[in-house]
C-alpha cells in the first residue's frame, strides 16, 4: 500500500502563487507515475497534471499549462505542484494520486490506485 498526504493549500489572491506538496510513504517503490487532480464544488474531479517516475515526462491539462509546474523529488518521496498566476477558476480541493500499474501517463482518474485526502485551494479576487 501507498499513503499520500497533501499539504500547502490555502488562500491566495488572484495572480498569486502556491506550492502544493504530496508526501508518499509505504510501498513507494511500486509507484510508476503520479498526478494531481482537483474538484470544485458541484463539479466532477478533473485532471491537472501528471509526472513519470523519474520526472522526465510531464503532462498538463490545457487549463493550467504554462501556469502550473509539476515536479517530484524521489529522494524525499515527495511530489510538488507549483501554481502561479492563480485564477478565480482554480479554487478546488486538490488531490494527489499515484499509479502502480503502468508507465503510460494518464489523465483518467480510474487509472490511479492511491489517493490523498486533498488540500483546499482558495483564490480571492
Amino acid at each position: 500500500q501507498v499513503q499520500l498526504v497533501e499539504s500547502g493549500g490555502g488562500l491566495v489572491q488572484a495572480g498569486g502563487s502556491l506550492r502544493l506538496s504530496c508526501a508518499a510513504s509505504g510501498r513507494t517503490f511500486s509507484i510508476y507515475y503520479m498526478g494531481w487532480f482537483r474538484q470544485a464544488p458541484g463539479k466532477e474531479r478533473e485532471f491537472v497534471a501528471a509526472i513519470s517516475w523519474n520526472g522526465a515526462s510531464t503532462y498538463y491539462a490545457d487549463s493550467v499549462k504554462g501556469r502550473f509546474t509539476i515536479s517530484r523529488d524521489n529522494a524525499k518521496n515527495t511530489m510538488y505542484l507549483q501554481m502561479n498566476s492563480l485564477k478565480p477558476e482554480d479554487p478546488a480541493v486538490y488531490y494527489c494520486a499515484a499509479n502502480s500499474r503502468s508507465y503510460i501517463l494518464s489523465y483518467y482518474s480510474y487509472e490511479y490506485d492511491y489517493w490523498g485526502q486533498g488540500t483546499q485551494v482558495t483564490v480571492s479576487s
